[in-house]
Order: structure tokens, then C-alpha cells, then sequence
């Protein structure tokens, strides 16, 4: 039960952020337009690769070390020192390079990305450390922190005038202080402080040099396509795009608070010998991969084009690249479960050559697709990629731990988005014959809650498992 609550706390605290994100965006594609919504989703891109370049491993290493709750302190201390050292080293690239990077942009940006990684990397060693204490839940709350700060800073920048410049310093603003909080809450959780040795270095690196990709492949599923369209497309495509890819991520919150919640109780039932235990764990995780993607898919392929209208009537162009793109976020849902578990259980090689391979593919079809077919060809890459990444993430799993697939869970959740999807397209259909279009926002609004209502009642009537979930992680009040 207590690993259920702090999934929901993570959860709703990812969703929080998702939702200020989501408007955030929204807010800057009204402002600003697509033009410039696409050079600040070019320059995050490159953010993005330089953060996995500057962490090598290093983050995830940390998480795994310090989850298995021996010198915690000590395993600590060396990863702030090895990411140190990667931003100096990348930082100072970054401002060689700026001529280059200011003309890939569109922007005199390298010294806002210099700022940009080094509180993103920053943040990512708190995030890192607090979910290796097993504190998910406070990870997941700081984040509509970030978000909310970045957001409100960002959109108070364009309406005092400082355009795309105001987008960077909100950005960098918003990371100072999740890291400031996430650091006060940490400095409580070392009760010894205790200097690394040469062999926690080296132990981290071990671990690292195979973990690395999994930052890699998590940046070239997010941004490898967008960086991608920056050099072949314009920045309004960029911007259509990126738009699009917000609401796909928007739908993984749930899955990825699931897999960050079980990541460190694998770690330590794996380094206790319980593979049954870290088999029925990924059970549940990947009966709840899909929750939410799964009725977000249906309802993209209903609502797609009334839900891009919000960010501009230009915007409903990406309307097919909006369902490709959930597809592929549902296709990774399951797929990160799997790579979670195998870095979990200390495979982290395996984990590896998955990534390696998504990797590889991600690039060559984005590649040859976006050439061939423009920017819907980069959605069309992305979710074959990853789909190839799955099969193989399953085939090096299952041969080491013995875990189902839960079949009925992900058929339930199905049934109830098609009963969902039914509801909302007749409704839909309704107000546009009786009604008219009335006013696209509200409309929206109403059927997505109508949806969400519908999924629910459906999915709690039909899946005993989700009923004996939510009944079991209801809040308990005290006796009188």
C-alpha cells in the first residue's frame, strides 16, 4: 500500500506539473507564436543532449548506489563531484562553440544554455539522490515547483517584452529553486558524512558506463526527432510539433511515477536476492503503465484537432502527428518498465544494448523518414524505434526473471476507453448538429472530464485489480 500512495503522491505531483507545463506552453505558442515556440524547443533540445553528455551516468549510478543504503553519504559526495567536473568540461565547450550553436538556434542562446545545464544538472543529482533515499514522493512534489516558477516567471518575461531571452531565465530560475528545496530536504536524510575513496568513484563509474544510455535513450526519445526537424524543417513545423509531443508527454506521467516509485524497492529486493518479489512488482507496474495513455489515445483520435485549436487554429496541422505520437509514448510506457527493472536487478549491460539499439534506430529512421516524408515521417520514427526496443527489452528480461504480462488488466483498460471513446464521440457529434461549435475551449474541457468520468466508472466496474487499488490506497482517517 505504501508503495501505491507514493506513486499517486508522485503521480498527482507529476500531473500538477503537466498541467502547468501543458498551459506554460500553451500560454507562449499565443504569445509568441510558433516561430519562436520552435527556436525555445531547438535550444532545450540542446539542453537536453548536453545534460546526457554532462551526466553520463552519473545520476542513475547515484540512485542505485545510494538505494542500496550502504555509505550512502560517501557515494554521494563522489557523484556531485563527477558531475561537477562533466558541466566544467561541457560548459566551457558550449561557449567555444557558441557560434555555431547561436546559428543552429536561431538565438545568441549559448550562454543562456550554459546557465541552462547547470541547473538542470543541478537538479537532476537532487532528484537523483532523493529518489535513491527513497523519498519518490518528495522528487515528484518539488516538481510543479519547478514548473510552476518557470511558468510564471516565463510568461510575466514575454509580457514585460523580453521574448525568447525571458523564456531562458524563467527556465533557469525554476531549477534554482527545486534544487535549493530538494538540497534542504536531503541535508536531513545523511545522519553520517563520510568522504568518498577511490573505490566509490570507481564503483559508480562501473555501474555508470552501462547507465549512461539510459539517460541517452530517454533524451533521443524526447528530443531527437525535434532536434532532428530543426535542421531539415522551419521553426513553425518545429513548433507544430513540439506542441503536439507536449500533450503525447503530458500522458506518461502516470507511468513514469509508477516506474520511479519501483525503481529503488527493486534495487534493494534485487541486492537482497528476491526475484519473486522484484517479478511481482513489475507486474503491477505494467498493469499500470498504460492508464492513462491508453483512454489518451482514443481521445486524441476523437478530440485532436479541437484540443490543438486551443494553441492556435494554426496548430490543428499536427493533428495525425499528435496520435502517432501517443503511440509511441504507450509503446515506451511498457518499455521503460521493462529497462527500469533490468537496471534495477544490477543488468544495467542489457539495459544497455536496448537503449543502444533504440538509439541507433531512432536516429537512422528519423533520419531517412524525415527526408523522405517531412515531419510526420520524425512520429512515424519515434514510435517504430521504440517499438523494436520493447521486443528486445523482453526477450533479455524475461530470460532472467520470471514475471507476467498482465494480459487482463491492459484488456480492461482498453474496453473501458472504447466505451469512453464511444460516449464522447456521440456526445461530440451531438454538439456539433444541436449546438453548433460553441466556444472550442470549454468544449474541450467538457469532454475530456466527461471521458475521464466515463473511463473510471468503467475500468473501477470491470478490473477488480484497480478496484482493490484505489480501495487500498484511500486515505485511512483515524479512529475517534
Amino acid at each position: 500500500m505504501r508503495l501505491g500512495q507514493t506513486s499517486v503522491i508522485h503521480f498527482l505531483s507529476k500531473i500538477l506539473s503537466s498541467v502547468l507545463g501543458f498551459f506554460a506552453t500553451l500560454a507562449i505558442a499565443r504569445l509568441l507564436g510558433a516561430e519562436v515556440l520552435g527556436k525555445y524547443s531547438v535550444a532545450l533540445a540542446v539542453v537536453s543532449w548536453l545534460g546526457v553528455l554532462g551526466t553520463m551516468g552519473v545520476a542513475g549510478a547515484i540512485t542505485k548506489r545510494v538505494s542500496e543504503q550502504e555509505e550512502p553519504a560517501a557515494f554521494a559526495l563522489a557523484g556531485v563531484a563527477l558531475e561537477t567536473a562533466l558541466f566544467v568540461l561541457f560548459g566551457t565547450l558550449v561557449l567555444v562553440a557558441r557560434g555555431p550553436i547561436n546559428s543552429y538556434v536561431g538565438f545568441p542562446a549559448a550562454g543562456f544554455i550554459v546557465a541552462m545545464l547547470g541547473v538542470t544538472l543541478a537538479g537532476n543529482i537532487v532528484s537523483s539522490l532523493l529518489n535513491g533515499q527513497h523519498l519518490v514522493h518528495v522528487a515528484g512534489i518539488i516538481s510543479p515547483i519547478n514548473t510552476g516558477t518557470r511558468a510564471g516567471l516565463q510568461i510575466a518575461a514575454v509580457l514585460a517584452g523580453f521574448g525568447l531571452a525571458g523564456l531562458f531565465g524563467g527556465y533557469i530560475a525554476g531549477y534554482i529553486v527545486v534544487t535549493l528545496i530538494g538540497a534542504a530536504v536531503l541535508v536531513r536524510q545523511f545522519d553520517v558524512i563520510s568522504l568518498p575513496e577511490r573505490r566509490h568513484f570507481r564503483d559508480l563509474l562501473s555501474y555508470a558506463k552501462y547507465a549512461w544510455i539510459g539517460g541517452l535513450r530517454v533524451r533521443a526519445f524526447n528530443w531527437v526527432d525535434i532536434a532532428l526537424l530543426g535542421v531539415f524543417v522551419n521553426s513553425s513545423l518545429v513548433g507544430f510539433y513540439a506542441a503536439s509531443w507536449n500533450i503525447a508527454v503530458f500522458l506518461m506521467v502516470f507511468g513514469a511515477s509508477v516506474s520511479q516509485t519501483l525503481f529503488p524497492e527493486m534495487s534493494k529486493l534485487s541486492a537482497e536476492e528476491d526475484p519473486d518479489a522484484v517479478g511481482d512488482l513489475l507486474n503491477s507496474a505494467l498493469a499500470y503503465a498504460g492508464l492513462l495513455l491508453i483512454p489518451g489515445l482514443i481521445g486524441a483520435w476523437i478530440l485532436g484537432e479541437r484540443l490543438l485549436r486551443i494553441y492556435g487554429p494554426e496548430f490543428v496541422e499536427a493533428e495525425l502527428v499528435l496520435v502517432i505520437l501517443i503511440v509511441a509514448t504507450l509503446v515506451q510506457a511498457y518499455q521503460k518498465q521493462l529497462t527500469t527493472t533490468l537496471n534495477a536487478i544490477d543488468r544495467p549491460d542489457l539495459s544497455f544494448r536496448v537503449n543502444g539499439v533504440f538509439i541507433v534506430a531512432n536516429v537512422a529512421l528519423n533520419v531517412i523518414l524525415i527526408y523522405t516524408f517531412g515531419w510526420v515521417g520524425a512520429a512515424v520514427a519515434t514510435a517504430a524505434s521504440v517499438g523494436v526496443s520493447l521486443v528486445l527489452a523482453y526477450t533479455y528480461l524475461s530470460s532472467i526473471v520470471t514475471f507476467s504480462v498482465p494480459r487482463y488488466d491492459i484488456l480492461s483498460q482498453s474496453v473501458a476507453g472504447g466505451v469512453m471513446g464511444a460516449i464522447v464521440y456521440g456526445g461530440l457529434r451531438l454538439q456539433e448538429v444541436y449546438v453548433g461549435l460553441g466556444h472550442n475551449v470549454a468544449i474541450v474541457l467538457g469532454f475530456v472530464t466527461l471521458g475521464a468520468v466515463v473511463y473510471f466508472l468503467v475500468l473501477l466496474g470491470i478490473s477488480e485489480r484497480f478496484r482493490g487499488t484505489v480501495f487500498d490506497n484511500l486515505p485511512v482517517l483515524p479512529s475517534p
